[in-house]
């Protein structure tokens, strides 16, 4: 046998070595990319989730709101924040955008009311005077319709923050010095507010809106009287002397109405859309009435 069949015989006999792959081969330089992209990954999902709904409200004047910093409130407290805003196609509108946080009580709904809080100056009514300083922001009474996304704005704020309550109208021959927010007083205390006057269908009475609040609402009857108790009633006498009568000093400066209800079993609670003549001067009997009438406590 010569040498170099001896040298091959024996590397054909020598043990070969077991080669064992690996189950992965990733690089580890990749280990710190890959962690950070999954915590930022997480991170947006987590702010995604956060998010609600986004919704559009349409002003018809926008004036001092900006997007990324108007806060919109309920009862002072923030629950979102303006996003944009736009003209509409017709230039006669503003549309604030502004994306509403996840939650299980959504304002997004039907009946939600918003209105931009500026300071308002008026001559018995002032209020958010605290938007000299922080700007004007919007606020929003919560509706509990179906979800929506598209709203319109009121052009002030809304006379009384409350939606269940009687809605009835007087008709008068003038409005005198009735105006939005003009109190409604039953035996001195304020129960109502006025929300708007506005001529008749046919221009030949002014119909004046007003608002009881739900738990005074049964205090108005089929046959309630509701008369003017705005300014003061001055009579002079030459032996009486000088009588001045005044309801209060809100009704003296922003006008009011009273009313008085009969104590009549056959009266029925008055409903939303009744309509009631408005009397100039109360009759003598009317400020004797004192039924008595159940009202719920006060919430």
């Amino acid at each position: 046998m010569s040498e170099a069949e001896e040298r091959a015989e024996s590397t054909e006999e020598l043990p070969k070595a077991a080669v064992r792959k690996p189950k992965w081969s990733f690089p580890v330089i990749w280990i710190v990319p890959v962690i950070a992209a999954v915590v930022a990954g997480y991170l947006v999902y987590d702010r995604v989730r956060a998010y609600g709904p986004t919704i559009t409200i349409r002003f018809k004047d926008a004036t001092g709101l900006r997007g990324g910093e108007t806060p919109i409130k309920h009862l002072g407290v923030t629950i979102a924040q303006v996003k944009s805003l736009e003209l509409t196609d017709d230039m006669d509108h503003v549309l604030v955008t502004a994306r509403l946080p996840r939650g299980p009580v959504s304002v997004a709904r039907e009946g939600s009311v918003f209105w931009i809080v500026r300071p308002e100056l008026g001559v018995a009514n002032v209020s958010g005077l605290g938007t000299v300083i922080s700007g004007p922001h919007i606020e929003v009474l919560p509706g509990k319709g179906a979800p929506k996304s598209e709203f319109i704005g009121l052009e002030s704020s809304p006379v009384m923050l409350e939606r269940n309550g009687l809605k009835i109208a007087l008709l008068s021959k003038r409005v005198g010095s009735l105006r939005p927010n003009s109190p409604i007083y039953y035996r001195g205390v304020e129960v109502g507010v006025v929300q708007e006057a506005d001529l008749s269908a046919d221009g030949t009475m002014v119909s004046i809106r007003l608002f009881i609040r739900e738990r005074y609402a049964p205090l108005v009857r089929t046959g309630s009287k509701f008369w003017n108790v705005s300014g003061a009633d001055v009579r002079a006498g030459l032996f009486s002397g000088l009588d001045i009568k005044v309801e209060s000093l809100r009704s003296l400066l922003a006008g009011g109405v009273a009313f008085a209800t009969p104590d009549d079993p056959n009266a029925k609670p008055a409903k939303n859309g009744m309509v009631f003549p408005l009397y100039d001067q109360p009759q003598k009997e009317w400020l004797e009435w004192s039924p008595k009438i159940a009202i719920r406590p006060e919430k």
